[in-house]
């Protein structure tokens, strides 16, 4: 029929390439490094970097340097973006299919089912990127989900990440860093790991899914008070995509 787009969105171009697809899967997971991407899908590193270099100019996978080795760098899937490209895929496809505010973080539902999650969210210090990811998670998830936090080397929670959750409507004020073995031995379902570094140094928890989020630290940032309020935009996304694949 004349008029009729027979070409697919980019999108799905870009996404339906089966290894692409793969290493969209792996890293809507969790950060990874190139290496542990060859590792997981069993494919050659040249070959993973070209797509993920494919990815990255489609906008759907962005890279950040490692704070711990600055040799090594952590892909991430940008599920925002995944998000406003799917709807306008579905709108593409029939207009019935668009829906405003798909590629925002999802809206959570209090009551996700019995049982309670509980979440443990580590970095180096407990002073900053850990501390509010507790605190959104708390406030998101209200009482379906436990959120705690801990730091591999605790010091003292600092004034910009207080400061920033109060702009959410969060008091942390009152919260005391703790060291993650404070938590050796606690059945959580989810520990998700903000600091490259911490990440290296992080204990077993029997049956929690390890999610690493790369993060960089605020306070090692000239203006600590806007790279906290980075980080917390940041969190307050993933923190909505992780709630959407607990509910599911």
């Amino acid at each position: 029929m004349v008029g009729v787009q027979s070409a697919p969105p980019g999108f799905l171009r870009l996404a339906g390439h089966p290894l692409r697809w793969r290493l969209l899967t792996e890293l809507a997971r969790s950060d990874r490094q190139v290496r542990e991407l060859t590792g997981r899908l069993g494919q050659a590193q040249s070959l993973i970097s070209y797509h993920l270099g494919q990815l990255r100019a489609g906008g759907l996978v962005s890279v950040r340097r490692s704070s711990a080795d600055r040799r090594d760098a952590y892909y991430r899937i940008e599920l925002t973006r995944c998000g406003e490209l799917l709807a306008e895929t579905g709108l593409a496809l029939h207009p019935g299919l668009g829906h405003p505010g798909t590629g925002s973080a999802p809206v959570p539902i209090p009551d996700m089912g019995a049982g309670r999650v509980r979440v443990l969210f580590l970095c180096t210090g407990n002073s900053a990127r850990s501390q509010m990811a507790e605190a959104l998670l708390g406030r998101l998830a209200g009482d379906a989900v436990e959120a705690a936090s801990a730091g591999s080397r605790p010091k003292r929670l600092h004034p910009a990440a207080v400061q920033v959750m109060r702009e959410y409507g969060i008091d942390i004020s009152g919260r005391q860093a703790k060291h993650l073995d404070t938590f050796g031995g606690q059945r959580f379902d989810y520990v998700i790991t903000l600091c490259d570094r911490v990440r290296e140094v992080c204990p077993e928890f029997g049956g929690a899914q390890l999610i690493h989020w790369s993060i960089a630290d605020p306070s090692g940032e000239p203006d600590t008070y806007a790279a906290c309020r980075r980080a917390a935009a940041e969190l307050r996304t993933r923190i909505g995509f992780l709630l959407a694949r607990i509910r599911a």
